[in-house]
């Protein structure tokens, strides 16, 4: 979100060597695009992509159009869109405009092969509170005033996109603490809200956003702020290589159900990832979380994407099949993006809020074809 979240299997296949693109939610990326990974693109005709239903054309097009307050600011976009803001709710009419000014573009990963993984991510609802009680006292925290970030490009221009954190001990820039260390230890640092259980605010920060419920039944919401500059390394991982979950096993429910199981065993499994997410509250709204292009995420619609390979806002369709093997083919928007989001048929699908998106996105990791949707006439900024 405005970080993009973190996808659970994002992190947890390329860390245990699965051959897919290595993989939203870290800070939006920075990385301008890139031609070094020499991202390939092959112009297709709208008859060669699968067919997709009236409802998931209007759907992905109005996602797609909720991001047209930045992409108007685009000179290759700013027609489009503006036409597009006209148009009526008729999934014909949609179907009609964007098939005449857009060109689809087959994403293709550098063998030239057109498959790529595809997972999932969700805005969770988790019991707390806004004080300390002797249920929720696991504290999630906003950024702390002693954490430092330097863009490396403002000394190194060859680095753009790069960073460090830390903090300062007399006139040294230290690491920060690692998260077994705030766990520990505590922070000084603002606390937004109190959690009861430590495996809710270890997959709060793996999504990078979330909602906290509190016993009035109101709602706060919370965003990615920040995070302590050590890399993440998925749980998932350490529990394999501790015998104690198979690969193929591994999901947020199966290793909620160890944490469960194992309960004197959780602070050791939480240790393994250093990394620690801080967070700032978000106004109250029923809309999806915020991604990085800045609009709310339309559930089933927004997708997180390599913005080194897809340009941010720009609708795709997608195709691919949901973790009980129903197909999943659609317009959605690339509104997001994150760290391990990573290669050119690479994409996070938004299954939106609660504990059903949840079960979905937990257990999403998927084959599936994207097709970048592109103005007419328009160079690719790669290219």
């Amino acid at each position: 979100m405005i970080r993009r979240f973190f996808s659970f299997f994002s992190h947890v296949l390329p860390a245990l060597g699965f051959a897919f693109p290595a993989g939203c939610a870290t800070p939006p990326s920075t990385t301008p695009y890139s031609q070094s990974a020499e991202p390939k693109y092959v112009t297709v005709g709208w008859n060669e992509l699968p067919t997709i239903s009236n409802a998931d054309w209007l759907a992905g097009f109005n996602a797609w159009k909720n991001g047209c307050g930045v992409l108007a600011k685009q000179t290759r976009w700013s027609a489009v869109c503006t036409d597009a803001k006209a148009l009526p709710q008729d999934a014909a009419k949609v179907r009609a405009f964007m098939q005449s000014r857009l060109t689809p573009i087959s994403l293709r990963n550098p063998d030239g092969g057109d498959q790529g993984l595809i997972t999932g991510y969700y805005e969770p609802v988790y019991p707390g509170s806004l004080t300390r009680t002797a249920k929720a006292n696991v504290p999630a925290y906003g950024v702390p005033a002693d954490l430092i970030t330097v863009q490396l490009d403002s000394l190194y221009p060859e680095l753009k996109g790069k960073r460090i954190r830390g903090k300062l001990e007399g006139k040294k820039l230290v690491p920060y603490p690692a998260a077994n260390d705030i766990a520990e230890s505590g922070l000084s640092a603002p606390v937004l809200a109190w959690l009861e259980d430590p495996m809710d605010l270890q997959f709060l920060q793996v999504q990078g956003s979330g909602r906290v419920k509190l016993d009035d039944g109101r709602e706060i919401r919370l965003g990615y702020a920040d995070q302590n500059g050590h890399p993440y390394s998925a749980i998932g991982k350490w529990l394999i290589a501790q015998g104690e979950l198979k690969a193929e096993d591994v999901s947020m429910q199966s290793i909620r159900a160890w944490a469960v199981a194992h309960p004197q065993r959780t602070p050791e499994l939480l240790a393994s990832n250093p990394s620690y997410v801080f967070f700032r509250p978000l106004p109250a709204s029923n809309d999806g979380p915020p991604g990085s292009l800045g609009v709310p995420l339309t559930p089933g619609y927004s997708l997180a994407v390599d913005v080194k390979h897809v340009p941010p806002g720009s609708p795709l369709l997608i195709a691919t099949t949901t973790p009980d093997g129903a197909a999943l083919t659609r317009v959605a928007a690339a509104q997001d993006t994150g760290d391990a989001i990573t290669g050119q048929v690479r994409a996070d699908f938004f299954f939106g809020k609660g504990d059903a998106a949840g079960a979905l996105a937990g257990k999403m990791k998927q084959r599936g074809k994207l097709w970048l949707l592109w103005p007419k006439g328009e160079a690719l900024p790669a290219l």
